[in-house]
Protein backbone atom coordinates (compact mmCIF):
# COMPACT_ATOMS: atom_id res chain seq x y z
CA UNK A 1 0.00 0.00 0.00
CA UNK A 2 2.89 2.35 -0.92
CA UNK A 3 0.93 4.60 -3.51
CA UNK A 4 -1.59 7.38 -2.98
CA UNK A 5 -4.86 5.86 -2.28
CA UNK A 6 -8.28 7.78 -2.48
CA UNK A 7 -10.57 7.47 0.16
CA UNK A 8 -15.16 7.99 -0.52
CA UNK A 9 -16.16 9.07 3.07
CA UNK A 10 -19.62 7.62 4.13
CA UNK A 11 -22.10 8.45 6.55
CA UNK A 12 -20.72 6.57 9.20
CA UNK A 13 -17.24 8.61 8.76
CA UNK A 14 -18.55 11.99 8.31
CA UNK A 15 -18.85 14.61 10.94
CA UNK A 16 -15.60 14.43 12.38
CA UNK A 17 -12.44 16.40 11.94
CA UNK A 18 -9.63 15.83 9.24
CA UNK A 19 -7.17 15.20 11.81
CA UNK A 20 -9.45 12.84 14.04
CA UNK A 21 -10.24 10.71 10.90
CA UNK A 22 -6.30 10.30 10.17
CA UNK A 23 -5.72 9.23 13.82
CA UNK A 24 -8.56 6.55 13.08
CA UNK A 25 -7.52 4.80 9.79
CA UNK A 26 -3.69 5.54 10.91
CA UNK A 27 -2.63 5.92 14.20
CA UNK A 28 1.21 5.04 13.08
CA UNK A 29 0.95 8.41 11.60
CA UNK A 30 2.16 10.91 13.89
CA UNK A 31 0.15 14.75 14.06
CA UNK A 32 3.50 16.95 13.25
CA UNK A 33 4.00 14.93 10.00
CA UNK A 34 -0.25 15.29 9.10
CA UNK A 35 0.24 18.97 9.54
CA UNK A 36 3.72 18.64 7.12
CA UNK A 37 1.61 17.28 4.61
CA UNK A 38 -1.24 19.59 4.91
CA UNK A 39 1.11 22.09 4.67
CA UNK A 40 2.44 20.73 1.40
CA UNK A 41 -0.69 20.32 0.00
CA UNK A 42 0.23 16.22 -0.43
CA UNK A 43 -3.56 15.54 1.86
CA UNK A 44 -6.60 16.84 -0.22
CA UNK A 45 -10.17 16.66 0.12
CA UNK A 46 -12.02 16.65 -3.06
CA UNK A 47 -8.95 18.13 -4.61
CA UNK A 48 -8.69 20.83 -2.76
CA UNK A 49 -5.45 21.54 0.01
CA UNK A 50 -7.73 20.93 3.52
CA UNK A 51 -6.63 21.97 7.17
CA UNK A 52 -6.33 19.44 10.53
CA UNK A 53 -9.66 20.94 11.61
CA UNK A 54 -11.62 20.94 8.39
CA UNK A 55 -14.72 18.45 9.33
CA UNK A 56 -15.59 15.79 6.72
CA UNK A 57 -18.95 15.42 5.04
CA UNK A 58 -20.68 11.98 3.69
CA UNK A 59 -19.00 11.68 -0.05
CA UNK A 60 -16.12 13.85 0.38
CA UNK A 61 -12.94 12.32 -1.40
CA UNK A 62 -9.74 12.21 0.73
CA UNK A 63 -6.58 12.27 -0.83
CA UNK A 64 -4.02 10.34 0.83
CA UNK A 65 -0.13 10.47 0.27
CA UNK A 66 2.19 7.46 0.78
CA UNK A 67 2.81 7.10 3.97
CA UNK A 68 5.59 4.79 4.04
CA UNK A 69 5.73 2.92 7.79
CA UNK A 70 3.09 5.01 8.47
CA UNK A 71 0.86 3.29 6.07
CA UNK A 72 0.80 0.52 8.42
CA UNK A 73 -3.10 -0.58 8.91
CA UNK A 74 -4.21 -1.10 12.86
CA UNK A 75 -4.52 -4.53 13.30
CA UNK A 76 -8.43 -4.37 13.71
CA UNK A 77 -9.08 -2.70 10.99
CA UNK A 78 -9.54 -2.99 7.40
CA UNK A 79 -8.20 -0.22 5.15
CA UNK A 80 -8.06 0.34 1.22
CA UNK A 81 -5.05 -1.52 -0.66
CA UNK A 82 -4.39 0.03 -4.16
CA UNK A 83 -7.29 -0.69 -6.45
CA UNK A 84 -6.24 -2.55 -9.78
CA UNK A 85 -8.09 -1.02 -12.66
CA UNK A 86 -11.54 -1.56 -13.55
CA UNK A 87 -11.78 -4.44 -16.60
CA UNK A 88 -14.62 -3.60 -19.37
CA UNK A 89 -16.64 -6.96 -18.40
CA UNK A 90 -16.65 -5.36 -14.43
CA UNK A 91 -17.72 -2.04 -15.31
CA UNK A 92 -20.33 -3.39 -17.26
CA UNK A 93 -21.42 -5.92 -14.63
CA UNK A 94 -21.61 -3.02 -12.37
CA UNK A 95 -23.94 -1.04 -15.10
CA UNK A 96 -25.99 -3.88 -14.98
CA UNK A 97 -26.61 -3.73 -11.44
CA UNK A 98 -28.11 -0.17 -11.11
CA UNK A 99 -32.11 -0.57 -10.03
CA UNK A 100 -32.27 3.17 -10.45
CA UNK A 101 -30.70 6.32 -11.88
CA UNK A 102 -31.16 10.01 -11.92
CA UNK A 103 -29.48 13.16 -12.00
CA UNK A 104 -28.74 12.75 -8.58
CA UNK A 105 -28.94 9.49 -7.31
CA UNK A 106 -28.04 5.68 -8.02
CA UNK A 107 -29.19 2.95 -6.26
CA UNK A 108 -27.07 -0.50 -6.96
CA UNK A 109 -28.00 -4.12 -6.51
CA UNK A 110 -24.54 -4.97 -4.54
CA UNK A 111 -23.56 -8.46 -5.26
CA UNK A 112 -23.02 -10.31 -2.78
CA UNK A 113 -19.27 -10.79 -1.97
CA UNK A 114 -18.24 -7.90 -3.27
CA UNK A 115 -16.75 -5.19 -0.62
CA UNK A 116 -17.90 -1.97 -0.76
CA UNK A 117 -15.36 0.03 0.37
CA UNK A 118 -11.59 -1.69 -0.06
CA UNK A 119 -9.97 -3.85 3.17
CA UNK A 120 -6.75 -5.96 3.77
CA UNK A 121 -6.14 -7.97 0.85
CA UNK A 122 -9.48 -6.71 -1.26
CA UNK A 123 -8.47 -4.65 -3.93
CA UNK A 124 -11.80 -4.93 -5.95
CA UNK A 125 -14.55 -3.25 -4.55
CA UNK A 126 -17.25 -0.42 -4.83
CA UNK A 127 -15.29 2.31 -4.42
CA UNK A 128 -12.55 1.81 -6.88
CA UNK A 129 -14.78 0.95 -9.20
CA UNK A 130 -17.29 3.98 -9.24
CA UNK A 131 -15.69 5.48 -12.29
CA UNK A 132 -17.76 2.92 -14.43
CA UNK A 133 -20.97 4.52 -13.03
CA UNK A 134 -20.85 8.40 -13.62
CA UNK A 135 -22.55 8.08 -16.49
CA UNK A 136 -22.68 11.66 -17.99
CA UNK A 137 -22.10 13.21 -14.63
CA UNK A 138 -19.43 15.96 -14.17
CA UNK A 139 -18.83 14.14 -10.88
CA UNK A 140 -17.73 11.02 -10.02
CA UNK A 141 -20.46 8.90 -7.78
CA UNK A 142 -20.26 8.81 -3.89
CA UNK A 143 -20.94 6.56 -1.52
CA UNK A 144 -23.24 7.48 1.12
CA UNK A 145 -23.42 4.53 3.66
CA UNK A 146 -22.51 0.44 3.28
CA UNK A 147 -23.78 -2.97 3.18
CA UNK A 148 -21.34 -5.58 4.23
CA UNK A 149 -19.57 -7.35 1.82
CA UNK A 150 -21.56 -10.56 2.10
CA UNK A 151 -24.50 -8.60 2.26
CA UNK A 152 -26.37 -8.30 -1.08
CA UNK A 153 -28.93 -5.70 -2.24
CA UNK A 154 -30.06 -1.60 -2.28
CA UNK A 155 -26.73 0.34 -1.94
CA UNK A 156 -27.33 4.44 -2.49
CA UNK A 157 -24.49 6.29 -4.06
CA UNK A 158 -24.98 10.01 -4.51
CA UNK A 159 -24.24 12.18 -7.89
CA UNK A 160 -22.75 15.04 -6.15
CA UNK A 161 -21.49 16.29 -3.09
CA UNK A 162 -24.68 18.14 -2.67
CA UNK A 163 -26.15 15.17 -3.33
CA UNK A 164 -24.00 13.16 -0.87
CA UNK A 165 -25.06 15.64 2.18
CA UNK A 166 -28.81 15.00 1.83
CA UNK A 167 -28.96 11.63 1.85
CA UNK A 168 -26.35 11.17 4.30
CA UNK A 169 -28.79 13.47 7.04
CA UNK A 170 -31.20 11.10 5.78
CA UNK A 171 -29.08 8.47 7.02
CA UNK A 172 -28.13 10.08 10.13
CA UNK A 173 -31.93 11.54 11.37
CA UNK A 174 -32.94 7.68 10.42
CA UNK A 175 -35.75 9.18 7.39
CA UNK A 176 -34.17 6.62 5.18
CA UNK A 177 -36.56 2.81 5.96
CA UNK A 178 -34.28 -0.06 5.35
CA UNK A 179 -35.93 -3.73 4.89
CA UNK A 180 -33.75 -6.70 4.84
CA UNK A 181 -34.62 -10.68 4.18
CA UNK A 182 -32.74 -13.00 5.67
CA UNK A 183 -32.89 -17.03 6.34
CA UNK A 184 -32.43 -17.92 9.75
CA UNK A 185 -31.84 -20.81 11.00
CA UNK A 186 -34.28 -21.88 13.56
CA UNK A 187 -37.40 -19.81 14.17
CA UNK A 188 -37.86 -17.02 16.38
CA UNK A 189 -40.90 -17.99 18.87
CA UNK A 190 -42.95 -14.62 18.25
CA UNK A 191 -43.90 -13.95 15.13
CA UNK A 192 -42.72 -9.88 15.41
CA UNK A 193 -40.79 -7.81 17.79
CA UNK A 194 -38.23 -5.57 18.88
CA UNK A 195 -34.54 -5.85 19.45
CA UNK A 196 -33.35 -3.50 21.78
CA UNK A 197 -29.65 -4.89 22.38
CA UNK A 198 -26.54 -2.25 22.34
CA UNK A 199 -23.57 -3.41 20.38
CA UNK A 200 -19.78 -2.67 21.24
CA UNK A 201 -16.58 -3.31 19.18
CA UNK A 202 -15.00 -6.48 20.45
CA UNK A 203 -11.25 -5.85 21.36
CA UNK A 204 -8.19 -7.31 19.09
CA UNK A 205 -7.30 -9.67 21.88
CA UNK A 206 -10.79 -11.20 22.20
CA UNK A 207 -11.00 -11.26 18.23
CA UNK A 208 -7.21 -12.04 17.74
CA UNK A 209 -5.52 -9.56 15.55
CA UNK A 210 -6.06 -11.73 11.60
CA UNK A 211 -9.87 -11.56 12.51
CA UNK A 212 -12.43 -9.56 10.76
CA UNK A 213 -13.89 -6.63 12.98
CA UNK A 214 -16.69 -8.01 15.57
CA UNK A 215 -19.06 -6.75 17.72
CA UNK A 216 -21.15 -8.36 20.20
CA UNK A 217 -24.03 -7.20 22.97
CA UNK A 218 -22.56 -4.99 25.56
CA UNK A 219 -25.09 -3.37 27.90
CA UNK A 220 -22.45 -0.86 29.67
CA UNK A 221 -20.44 0.38 26.74
CA UNK A 222 -22.56 -0.77 24.35
CA UNK A 223 -24.01 1.76 21.33
CA UNK A 224 -27.34 1.94 20.72
CA UNK A 225 -29.11 -1.08 18.34
CA UNK A 226 -32.57 -1.76 17.76
CA UNK A 227 -34.19 -3.92 15.12
CA UNK A 228 -37.83 -4.88 14.33
CA UNK A 229 -37.99 -8.16 12.78
CA UNK A 230 -40.92 -9.91 11.49
CA UNK A 231 -41.54 -13.85 10.36
CA UNK A 232 -42.58 -13.57 6.68
CA UNK A 233 -42.96 -17.63 6.45
CA UNK A 234 -41.39 -20.81 8.35
CA UNK A 235 -40.36 -23.95 7.72
CA UNK A 236 -41.78 -25.61 10.66
CA UNK A 237 -39.31 -24.90 13.56
CA UNK A 238 -35.97 -25.45 10.82
CA UNK A 239 -35.75 -22.34 9.54
CA UNK A 240 -37.66 -18.83 8.81
CA UNK A 241 -38.02 -16.14 6.48
CA UNK A 242 -37.49 -13.07 8.05
CA UNK A 243 -38.10 -9.25 7.36
CA UNK A 244 -35.74 -7.33 9.63
CA UNK A 245 -35.69 -3.53 9.67
CA UNK A 246 -33.09 -1.36 11.19
CA UNK A 247 -33.98 1.80 13.25
CA UNK A 248 -29.98 2.48 13.85
CA UNK A 249 -26.99 1.54 11.29
CA UNK A 250 -24.16 -0.41 13.83
CA UNK A 251 -21.68 -2.80 12.20
CA UNK A 252 -23.21 -6.11 11.99
CA UNK A 253 -26.16 -5.12 13.57
CA UNK A 254 -28.60 -7.32 12.12
CA UNK A 255 -25.84 -10.17 12.27
CA UNK A 256 -25.59 -9.86 15.82
CA UNK A 257 -29.26 -8.99 16.51
CA UNK A 258 -30.32 -12.28 14.89
CA UNK A 259 -28.02 -14.54 17.15
CA UNK A 260 -29.60 -12.55 20.14
CA UNK A 261 -32.46 -13.39 19.15
CA UNK A 262 -31.44 -17.53 18.99
CA UNK A 263 -31.83 -17.33 15.15
CA UNK A 264 -28.37 -16.88 13.61
CA UNK A 265 -28.49 -16.04 9.67
CA UNK A 266 -28.13 -18.82 7.49
CA UNK A 267 -24.24 -19.28 6.32
CA UNK A 268 -23.32 -16.46 9.13
CA UNK A 269 -20.30 -18.99 10.48
CA UNK A 270 -18.90 -15.43 11.94
CA UNK A 271 -21.18 -14.88 14.54
CA UNK A 272 -22.69 -17.93 14.68
CA UNK A 273 -20.19 -20.81 13.65
CA UNK A 274 -21.61 -24.41 12.74
CA UNK A 275 -25.04 -23.61 14.24
CA UNK A 276 -25.32 -21.22 11.11
CA UNK A 277 -25.63 -24.32 8.73
CA UNK A 278 -27.89 -27.04 7.44
CA UNK A 279 -26.04 -30.17 6.84
CA UNK A 280 -28.15 -30.22 3.39
CA UNK A 281 -25.48 -30.56 0.28
CA UNK A 282 -28.89 -29.13 -1.74
CA UNK A 283 -28.51 -25.86 0.40
CA UNK A 284 -25.95 -22.83 -0.48
CA UNK A 285 -23.91 -21.84 2.71
CA UNK A 286 -23.84 -18.32 2.04
CA UNK A 287 -24.67 -15.36 4.12
CA UNK A 288 -28.82 -15.30 3.15
CA UNK A 289 -29.19 -11.56 3.99
CA UNK A 290 -30.39 -9.30 1.48
CA UNK A 291 -30.88 -5.49 1.70
CA UNK A 292 -34.36 -5.74 -0.15
CA UNK A 293 -35.72 -2.60 0.02
CA UNK A 294 -34.78 1.44 0.74
CA UNK A 295 -37.31 4.29 1.02
CA UNK A 296 -35.42 7.29 1.39
CA UNK A 297 -36.10 11.38 0.61
CA UNK A 298 -34.64 12.00 -2.78
CA UNK A 299 -32.22 15.05 -2.66
CA UNK A 300 -34.14 17.49 -4.49
CA UNK A 301 -37.99 15.93 -4.82
CA UNK A 302 -40.24 13.62 -3.40
CA UNK A 303 -39.46 10.15 -2.05
CA UNK A 304 -36.88 6.94 -3.91
CA UNK A 305 -38.26 4.02 -3.41
CA UNK A 306 -36.51 0.74 -4.59
CA UNK A 307 -36.98 -2.75 -4.11
CA UNK A 308 -33.66 -5.09 -5.27
CA UNK A 309 -34.39 -8.68 -6.42
CA UNK A 310 -32.92 -11.61 -4.48
CA UNK A 311 -29.52 -12.98 -5.72
CA UNK A 312 -29.04 -16.43 -6.97
CA UNK A 313 -28.10 -18.58 -3.79
CA UNK A 314 -30.69 -16.62 -1.84
CA UNK A 315 -33.69 -17.55 -5.02
CA UNK A 316 -32.17 -21.34 -4.25
CA UNK A 317 -33.32 -21.26 -0.89
CA UNK A 318 -36.28 -19.93 -1.40
CA UNK A 319 -37.40 -22.14 -3.71
CA UNK A 320 -36.13 -24.87 -1.60
CA UNK A 321 -38.39 -24.12 1.51
CA UNK A 322 -41.21 -23.09 -1.04
CA UNK A 323 -41.54 -19.85 0.28
CA UNK A 324 -43.53 -17.21 -1.82
CA UNK A 325 -41.82 -14.75 -3.71
CA UNK A 326 -43.47 -11.77 -1.79
CA UNK A 327 -44.89 -11.07 1.39
CA UNK A 328 -48.59 -10.82 1.37
CA UNK A 329 -48.12 -7.70 3.07
CA UNK A 330 -46.16 -4.98 4.48
CA UNK A 331 -45.11 -6.66 7.69
CA UNK A 332 -43.55 -2.78 9.00
CA UNK A 333 -46.94 -1.22 8.08
CA UNK A 334 -48.04 1.50 10.80
CA UNK A 335 -44.91 0.90 12.67
CA UNK A 336 -44.21 3.98 14.50
CA UNK A 337 -40.65 4.91 15.80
Amino acid sequence: MSGVQQFTVTASDGDQRLDRWFKRRFPHLTHGRLEKLLRKGEVRVDGKRAKAADRLEAGMVVRVPPLGDANEPRPDMDLPSAPKPISAKDAEALRKAVLFKDADVIVLNKPAGLAVQGGTGLDTNIDAMLDALQFDAPERPRLVHRLDRDTSGCLVLARSQAAARKLADAFKHKTARKVYWAITVGAPKMNEGKIDAPLAKQSVAAVGRRSAERVQIDEDEGKHAVTYYAVVERAHDKAAWLALMPLTGRTHQLRAHCVALGTPILGDGKYAGAKAYFARESLDNQLHLHARSIRIPHPTRGIINVTAPLPPHMQKTWKFFEFSNEPDHDPFAGLEF
